[in-house]
């Protein structure tokens, strides 16, 4: 008879998620992984198969916790014009650096990494990161600034915005400066 777990799966997950966003998938090795999470390595393979299987799913969290949440805002109603959803989310970037998050994206930081060597890694981060230039294609289709563009345009811009953002969230990684990441922001606003 198997002995039940004796651990929250999805308290492991998010667990994982926090080791895997400081250190990336490369520098997570199996003992920061175990000391993270609580968990002896029987545990951890007989829970999650291996480290890929592990960050797979800590990369399916990742968009469902923050990913998702940002989606929803860049395609919502909660902000009528599309122009300022964007602003909001880039806004967002400098707000969280200000109260000490540096951690950048964990999707951003994965796509510049050498772990979308791997291609089941690199269908993750592009299925995520295709989800949000669709949200900032939905927000240019709802900004008055941006009405006269064509759906053409309007995807080359998402696809700008999209590049923006992952390169702002590594920047924020690399301990960029905020009065850099200020003007990055900034420089969106010649875009309105």
């Amino acid at each position: 008879m198997a002995r039940p777990r004796e651990f929250d799966v999805e308290d492991a997950i998010g667990s994982a998620m926090d080791v895997f966003w400081e250190n990336g998938y490369e520098g997570a090795s199996l003992p920061e992984l175990l000391s993270g999470m609580g968990l002896t390595r029987g545990s951890l393979y007989k829970a999650f198969a291996d480290k890929k299987s592990l960050f797979m799913i800590v990369l399916d969290r990742y968009e469902r916790d923050y990913v998702i949440p940002a989606v929803e805002m860049l395609s919502g109603t909660e902000l009528p014009d599309g122009w300022d959803r964007v602003m909001a989310m880039f806004e967002t970037i400098i707000r969280e650096v200000r109260q000490g998050d540096r951690r950048g994206c964990l999707t951003c930081s994965t796509a510049a990494g050498p772990a979308t060597q791997d291609s089941d890694i690199a269908d993750a981060v592009h299925k995520t990161l295709g989800k949000l230039r669709k949200a900032f294609e939905a927000a240019l289709k709802a900004s008055r600034s941006h009405a006269n563009l064509d759906t053409t345009a309007k995807r080359q811009m998402a696809d700008m915005l999209t590049t923006q953002y992952v390169g702002m969230r590594v920047l924020v990684r690399s301990q960029a400066p905020v009065a850099t990441l200020k003007r990055s922001v900034a420089s969106l606003r010649l875009l309105a």
